[in-house]
């Protein structure tokens, strides 16, 4: 398994993967297993990997067996979700850090493999993106569905995010979650 910052010719792989996975797109009796909820183009990732290096992933030999997406808030603020978020990153404060545009960033979606799972690869493709992204931000932001109870647990207990506060969108109820990038 190799974990790298995509380029444009990984961009099929991943959208293979984050397709499996996607909720207009997962078997119904696979949401109990988490899911992403936003979906993406090709031009998107090819924008994100080209803009921000921020798509990060997990191969082994051809096929993506993970992936992780990181960006900045300027990058994420076409969609309406996002651009919320910003609006509200001013009133949230974390370990004594006012979070911005400029100090924080955007992790996920993420997804894995089921076959991968329960193995290392989430805390290695985690710790990998993180790692890079620390290079530019001081501070992690992510959301997680409350309708996503496996996600919620595996950022929380398996890679010790803090919840910085809970808020309503569109109707649907979501953790926003966070951690500093240099641990």
């Amino acid at each position: 398994m190799i974990y790298k910052i995509a380029d444009l010719n990984d961009i099929d792989a991943t959208l293979k993967l984050h397709a499996k996975y996607q909720i207009d797109t997962i078997k119904e009796e696979d949401k109990k297993d988490g899911f992403v909820t936003t979906p993406f183009t090709k031009d998107e990732l090819a924008s994100l990997i080209e803009q921000e290096k921020g798509l990060f992933i997990a191969k082994d030999a051809d096929e993506v067996l993970a992936y992780v997406m990181s960006a900045s808030w300027q990058f994420w603020s076409k969609w309406a979700m996002f651009a919320f978020m910003v609006e509200d990153l001013p009133n949230i404060t974390y370990k004594g850090i006012q979070l911005s545009v400029d100090n924080s960033y955007q992790y996920g979606p993420i997804a894995i493999d089921k076959r991968v799972r329960g193995t290392k690869v989430l805390p290695n493709i985690f710790n990998f993106a993180l790692q890079e992204m620390a290079k530019r931000y001081d501070v992690l932001v992510t959301f997680v569905n409350k309708i996503n109870p496996r996600s919620y647990e595996a950022h929380k207990r398996k890679l010790g995010l803090d919840i910085l506060k809970e808020f309503e969108y569109n109707g649907n109820n979501y953790w926003e979650m966070g951690c500093l990038t240099k641990r």
